[in-house]
This record gives structure tokens, sequence and C-alpha cells, in this order.
């Protein structure tokens, strides 16, 4: 005789992985926007230019931003490393 199934246990299962992988892909958001320097944007700003790009039906530009994207995370350039990149002035010079 089969044992029976419990169906209760296996979508508290299901519900906890679910729960589990949402909120991961809400800390990885928050890294990238993080790494990126985006943080440093107004909350409007950044919504902005999210929806500008989700709707934009430019190739050209889509594949732009993809290779910048690309070039974020191949060459693992953080937030702190792109703002402490000598600008060619002294302070003096400012």
């Amino acid at each position: 005789m089969r044992k029976p199934r419990d169906f209760d246990a296996a979508l508290k299962t299901l519900t906890e992985k679910a729960k589990a992988l949402k909120e991961n892909k809400r800390k990885q958001l928050g890294d990238l926007i993080v790494a990126t320097g985006a943080d440093a944007l107004d909350i409007e700003t950044l919504a902005g230019a999210l929806i500008a790009t989700v709707q934009s039906t430019d190739a050209a530009q889509k594949t732009g931003m993809e290779e910048i994207g690309r070039g974020v995370f191949s060459e693992g350039k953080g937030r702190s490393e792109r703002r402490s990149k000598p600008t060619g002035k002294r302070s003096s010079e400012r």
C-alpha cells in the first residue's frame, strides 16, 4: 500500500522556497543599485529611468545599455572603485 502524500507539508515547503527566491531577488536588485551608484539618485529619478528603459523600443539604445552593464560585471567595478578614480584635477585646482 502506498504511503499517503502530505500535500500541506509539500505546499508549505514550496511556499517557503518561493519566498526565499523572492527575497534573494530583492537583495540582488538592491546590491545592483548600490554597485552601479544608482543609490545616489532620488527614488523618483531612479524609477523614471527604469520605466523609460523598460518601455524603450530603440534596439540600438538597449544594446548600448547591455554593453555598459556587461562591462560593470566583467570588470568587477564597484561603486567605491568608480568614485575613487582620479579626475585629473588636483584638489587645489577644483
